[in-house]
């Protein structure tokens, strides 16, 4: 007996589910001897942990695309000691020189942040219109390609220009990532892939720790030539282009955008009117029922992205203070540079490993906890790893203000594993794009003015972990707002759970069906 699906297509309003549980998919029958017949559909759909082939695929490719986004914008980062002194034409040992690093290296991340907010909020438009996969692959090539031509960099203005570009194409990308995959993945499985999703961070992180190792300390006759060294730290920027092949070839449109521009009836529309359509769109975001969720949303995310860049840009310059803190004093300028190289790298992969613990442990206290929750814990426990990580009052031991870094990774860089789940959470479908990198993005703006700040109070000269300790002040701030339900809580109920059409509601019972006869089969 062929197994079927009726619905009682009588007078009621709401369709009725009758499942027939007499045969399986493949034909077979469940109560005699179904067990051993696996059809090809089962093979091709077999699923683990919840996830399809496809959802793992969508997942992988997502993860690719923001790890190599977070690889390319830390790169200057770890360079700036190196390549400032070198555009600028200074030595890097004269007391000016290291002014002029932390002042250029502040300066140069907050107008990456701006770049960075400016492509999210813009991109984030452009994948409600275009589509999720194309904006990937746009913003993949804008952002490694503008990393890359940093390696010709002849002046500090020439990077600001190219870093800035770069950070139109990394704010696009997360959009356009979190999107598909909170899109491609079941209900019961967003938290998962979410927090799965943001560990490609932490990776991009020790990717580009390994490669500026690599060229500025392990690979000797690079290493010994600073005007070389860090230009092929830049060029290696070039890595991520293989992915955008991958997408092209292989990814799938995301199925729910595909339908709900159908149904828009968008396809249709010439380009401009759609763009206009979509422009006025973004007031939808401030509308009377979407308008808590868009200011709890950017109240979470604007404490996390102050506290992180405010704290991650300066741990290269706080492990090359460290390093010259415990420096015999007749050292050579060879011995220092392998010292700070060597502090650099043990700072940096101690603060990625608490990033990467960190987004791994938003999974179980997003689900035990709830998401408001969740945040009041990493903000309050952040803000005293910060005090008591950069504090030069705190009594702990160079080496040991290194493995510290571990305990602020873990908390305000791992919080951020929790924003690929929670903000497609907030926003139905036809604005979640828009509204993910809009609240993810806007922030930044204000961010900006957190490494902007140290940095002028740094040039000053002197211990810069005296600046940076108050940082802990932002995600206290958080943790009390937060605690006072500033930010919506999506653990029982989300945007997911409230489709705002009709047709909405009846893809939901398709994909309702299906689950049901994936679960009586196995």
């Amino acid at each position: 007996m062929k197994p079927r699906l009726s619905e009682q297509d009588a007078s009621d309003n709401e369709p009725e589910l009758v499942v027939e549980l007499d045969a399986r998919p493949d034909g077979s029958d469940f109560l005699n001897g179904g067990d051993s017949a696996v059809s090809s559909l089962d093979k091709r759909e077999r699923e683990f942990i919840g996830l399809t082939r496809h959802q793992w695929f969508v997942l992988f490719a997502a993860w690719l695309g923001w790890g190599f986004d977070v690889f390319d914008q830390v790169l200057f980062t770890y360079v700036a000691p190196v390549c400032i002194p070198q555009v600028l034409g200074l030595s890097p040992d004269t007391t000016t020189a290291k002014e002029l690093i932390t002042f250029w290296t502040a300066s140069l991340t907050s107008l990456l942040l701006v770049g960075w907010g400016i492509g999210g909020i813009l991109f984030g438009k452009l994948t409600d219109i275009f589509g999720r996969s194309r904006m990937m692959i746009a913003t993949i090539v804008l952002y490694a390609l503008s990393t890359a031509i940093c390696a010709f960099a002849t002046s500090i203005w020439f990077l600001a220009v190219f870093r800035f570009l770069a950070a139109l194409g990394i704010g696009g990308e997360w959009a356009a990532g979190a999107t598909l995959v909170a899109e491609a993945v079941p209900k019961n499985r967003r938290v998962v892939a979410g927090a799965l999703l943001y560990t490609a961070a932490p990776m991009g992180h020790f990717l580009a720790t390994g490669v500026n190792w690599f060229f500025t300390s392990a690979l000797e006759p690079v290493a010994s030539d600073a005007s070389l060294s860090w230009r092929l730290v830049f060029a290696s920027a070039l890595l991520p282009l293989g992915v955008t092949v991958l997408i092209r070839l292989k990814m799938k449109e995301s199925t729910a955008w595909e339908e709900s521009r159908a149904k828009a009836g968008v396809g249709r529309k010439p380009l401009l009117a759609a763009i206009k359509d979509e422009a006025a769109s973004l007031r939808l975001l401030f509308a009377r029922e979407q308008r808590r969720n868009t200011i709890g949303a950017m109240s979470v995310v604007l404490v996390a992205l102050v506290t992180h860049w405010s704290c991650s840009s300066f741990v290269p310059i706080v492990c090359s203070f460290l390093a010259g803190t415990v420096t015999p004093a007749p050292a050579t300028a060879d011995l220092l540079r392998q010292l700070k190289a060597r502090y650099i790298a043990i700072g940096t992969t101690a603060f990625n490993f608490g990033g990467l613990l960190g987004s791994m442990l938003t999974i179980p206290a997003a689900t035990y906890l709830g998401r408001r929750w969740m945040y009041v814990v990493y903000f309050s426990v952040g803000s005293l790893f910060v005090f008591l990580t950069f504090s030069p009052y705190v009594p702990i031991s160079p080496f040991g203000h290194l493995f510290m870094m571990t305990s602020i990774g873990t908390t305000m860089f791992g919080v951020f594993g929790s924003f690929t789940f929670y903000l497609p959470e907030l926003f139905p479908i036809h604005i979640r794009a828009s509204g993910c990198g809009f609240t993810y993005n806007v922030g930044r703006f204000v961010a900006a003015f957190g490494p902007f700040i140290v940095g002028v109070i740094g040039r000053r000269g002197g211990n810069p972990m005296e600046v940076i300790q108050w940082i802990m002040v932002v995600p206290l701030i958080g943790a009390i707002a937060v605690a006072c339900k500033v930010a919506p809580e999506t653990k029982f109920h989300s945007a997911f759970d409230a489709p705002a059409t009709a047709a909405e509601k009846e893809h939901e019972r398709f994909e309702a069906k299906t689950q049901l006869l994936q679960d009586t089969d196995s």
